[in-house]
């Protein structure tokens, strides 16, 4: 019998795992390949693009996306999410590696990773729910603007072809889907880069290839430990650059996979995605390949592509790195007009048009958070900076709209010369000099009251403003008696406040 359930508990397990197996990464196997082809082909000249903006050769950047998004795809926690180099990091890298060179970075890269794990086990990624939707907004916003100026420079001081050829490329991903039976089964992006190039290669038009952007390689990676002193002085050196590396591509990693996560309907595991990044990054650094992260544009590209699973990020970074290896004669014909039309396709479809719409009918601070964001994130080209002054906008926003919710009024019982102070709301930092500002404090009473039945007390600027309250109407001779303290502001009070301790006054003076 004990062995009969054994089997089946066995079973049962068995069929679990493999539904699950199933799930997370072979529920749309054709949708996750052809949109990892997709995905490979797009982030060839953004690894290149990237790797000379930190200042390395190109193979850092292309090793780097090839390792980081088949590493993620197994400890990831967003199946379908692309992360590689991206240049948010690039940006962060450029002085390390301009004073330093790339053994530092390499270094650098390992120590990001390690932090990043870090991250997740202090399960930092849940601070996510402290983003309102606002911030996200903006975010997106910036970014499809941002993706959008990045082609700008293909687009300027070039010939007629080059538009035609972008033109050309729009509408085919715009046109395709329409196309009677093979329409949905063909990412049309797929379809734009596959023609065009060979348009391109057929009539022999002089226009800008990805062989124009750098040198591809042609081997695999290998191992390779950084050739640095392990010592203090090396982590000095490297240790404000991996803090930067690690925040900027958390947050960047965090805010993608919220949005991905309202494109596809399904949830993410936020704490996970912290420790495969950090994992992701130390196997790029022990590869030869500079830091990353979650890509927006690739995991739009992705998803609008039909990826889906794990199998479609895994497809991506295994195609990236065959593609550049032994097809790199090839992928060195690809017009960057064909790129450019891609990228364009996903400026639009990540830019939040609704929000546009929505103008007129949100709070004027929800507005304010949105644009601030958006304008901090373009003028800096720091996606942290954005979110990082949103965030603290909309924080502001919030404790100013809570604090004009607390509300103190007040009856007189003549006979006795009692008057009985009701507060209503939350006491905090914001409301607290309100608060206090409801009292006065030279009428002439024998008793006060203070009935915090309704009013809740949030931190220790709300506790000294009750000192305030009770100790300067003692001064005035009055009694004063505080009432209804719930459990959780008693708590506080007790443990921060001084009108009912000895020395009252004197303690209030060192508050």
């Amino acid at each position: 019998m004990a062995c009969a359930m054994l089997f089946c508990a066995i079973y049962c397990l068995e069929i679990l795992m493999l539904h699950s197996l199933k799930q997370t990464w072979f529920s749309n196997i054709r949708g996750d390949l052809l949109a990892g082809i997709v995905v490979a082909l797009a982030l060839i000249p953004e690894a290149i693009a990237f790797s000379i903006i930190a200042g390395v050769d190109p193979k850092v950047g292309l090793y780097a996306s090839f390792c980081i998004a088949v590493v993620i795809a197994f400890v990831g926690g967003r199946p379908g999410m692309i992360s590689a180099a991206t240049g948010a990091m690039a940006l962060l890298m450029v002085t390390l590696v301009k004073d330093h060179g790339l053994e530092y970075l390499l270094a650098a890269t390992l120590l990001c990773g390690v932090l990043q794990i870090g991250a997740g086990y202090l399960k930092l990624g849940s601070l996510m729910r402290f983003v309102s939707r606002s911030v996200v907004t903006g975010f997106v916003n910036a970014l499809a603007i941002l993706i959008f100026m990045a082609q700008l420079p293909e687009l300027t001081n070039v010939t007629w072809h080059v538009y035609a050829m972008t033109a050309a490329g729009l509408g085919i991903i715009y046109l395709f889907p329409y196309v009677p039976r093979i329409g949905k089964l063909i990412p049309s992006p797929l379809v734009c880069i596959i023609a065009l190039t060979a348009i391109a290669m057929t009539v022999g038009l002089d226009i800008r290839t990805v062989g124009d952007m750098g040198q591809l390689p042609d081997t695999l990676p290998i191992f390779l430990w950084p050739d640095v002193p392990l010592n203090f002085e090396t982590l000095a050196i490297i240790f404000p650059y991996s803090a930067a590396l690690a925040v900027v591509g958390l947050l960047e990693s965090m805010m993608t996979a919220t949005i991905i996560d309202d494109l596809t309907d399904t949830p993410s595991n936020k704490n996970r995605e912290c420790k495969g990044q950090g994992v992701a990054n130390i196997a790029s650094g022990l590869l030869g390949g500079m830091a990353g992260c979650a890509m927006i544009g690739q995991s739009i590209i992705n998803v609008k592509s039909g990826g889906r699973s794990r199998l479609s990020s895994l497809a991506a970074g295994v195609f990236l790195l065959l593609m550049v290896v032994f097809l790199g004669d090839w992928l060195k014909q690809i017009p960057m007009a064909a790129l450019v039309a891609v990228m364009i396709m996903v400026s639009i479809g990540t830019f939040s048009w609704d929000s546009l719409r929505n103008l007129k009918k949100h709070p004027l601070s929800t507005n304010i958070v949105m644009v601030v964001t958006v304008v901090v994130v373009v003028a800096t080209h720091n996606l942290a900076f954005g979110v990082l002054a949103g965030v603290l906008l909309a924080a502001m926003f919030f404790a100013n709209k809570v604090g004009h919710y607390m509300d103190v009024s007040s009856s007189l019982d003549e006979g006795t010369e009692h008057r009985i102070y009701t507060v209503t709301g939350q006491v905090f930092f914001s409301s607290a000099d309100k608060f206090v500002a409801a009292f006065d404090f030279k009428e002439a009473l024998d008793k006060v009251t203070v009935d915090l039945s309704r009013a809740h007390f949030w931190d220790i600027t709300a506790v000294a403003a009750l000192d305030k309250v009770v100790i300067k109407f003692r001064r005035e001779g009055t009694d004063v008696e505080v009432l209804g303290l719930n459990e959780a502001s008693t708590t506080i009070v007790d443990r921060f406040g001084v009108h009912d301790k000895p020395d009252a006054i004197d303690q209030l003076m060192g508050h």
